[in-house]
């Protein structure tokens, strides 16, 4: 089975910080009505489009009709409504994923808008600064905005050096990356649990079916129609159709985020090191 690429690090959140918990009892009981709607439409879908009577040939449903993959899908067994809620699931995390991370990219490119920034802080206009971070939108210039504002504040401070403005500073950024990693990083668990599981759940499916194949075969003392048992074994390989596809599409939406999520963290580690270094430069 192919890799999961694994996310980037976080740095831990402020432990005084409990305003979090019942943020993250709301995520759980939204994820929890999420998934339980996927179970349910997955099960509807199975039982009344997939098991409707115009997909088989007679009314007990024992064959589907030649070319028809819904009543084939249908016969695969109860591992096909899990499947399809599986493959919701898989769905309604990437649109949620997709809206949140693109958000969170920012309407600027990183390195663009950290180039500007430096460009404002060499002509000591943080003001100009802090308006292209409100430009910038995303988690970058969420962490930028905030060490800019302390940064403000460092060059009016004359009880500190240098060095305790800049580690002030540094602190600032650290605790505005506390806020927005785990924001970014929400639910990905649940696509690289899909990845590494959809595929199990095909093979469990299409082991149920090969052995019902095989059974009725020894019944019949084996000499059973061939056609019945071909069938019989395209049945179960739908299973593991399903599980595979949903699989690879759980890897790629996996990897595909992380990816961007690794170009946000290295955005947001490189705007504190413009501000420390350029606090460091500018007023000694």
């Amino acid at each position: 089975m192919a890799d999961v690429k694994t996310a980037a690090p976080r740095p831990s959140a402020p432990q005084g910080n409990t305003a979090g918990k019942p943020k993250n009892a709301n995520n759980f009981l939204v994820n929890l009505i999420v998934v339980a709607s996927c179970v349910v439409v997955g099960y509807l879908t199975w039982k009344f489009v997939m098991g409707n009577g115009s997909n088989f040939q007679d009314v007990d449903k024992k064959h589907a009709k030649e070319g028809n993959l819904l009543g084939l899908m249908y016969q695969g067994g109860f591992v096909v409504p899990i499947l399809l809620a599986t493959l919701l699931t898989l769905i309604s995390f990437v649109v949620e994923r997709a809206l949140t991370i693109f958000k969170a990219k920012g309407k600027m490119d990183s390195g663009e808008f950290v180039r500007k920034v430096q460009y404002h802080l060499a002509n000591k206009n943080i003001d100009a600064a802090i308006a292209e971070c409100d430009k910038q939108a995303g988690s970058v210039g969420n962490v930028m905005r905030s060490g800019l504002v302390k940064y403000r504040e460092m060059t009016h401070n004359h009880d500190l050096d240098t060095d305790q403005k800049v580690l002030s500073i540094q602190k600032e950024i650290e605790e505005a990356t506390a806020l927005e990693l785990p924001m970014l990083e929400k639910n990905l668990v649940f696509l690289s649990t899909i990845a590494s599981c959809a595929t199990l759940l095909g093979l469990f499916g299409t082991v149920l079916g090969m052995i019902r194949s095989f059974s009725a075969l020894g019944s019949s003392g084996g000499g059973g129609d061939a056609t019945a048992l071909a069938q019989g074994i395209s049945e179960a390989l739908i299973n593991t159709a399903l599980g595979i596809s949903t699989s690879f599409m759980a890897i790629v939406a996996y990897n595909f985020f992380t990816t961007i999520i690794d170009g946000v963290t290295y955005g947001i580690d490189e705007s504190g090191f413009t501000l420390t270094q350029s606090f460091a430069s500018n007023y000694k």
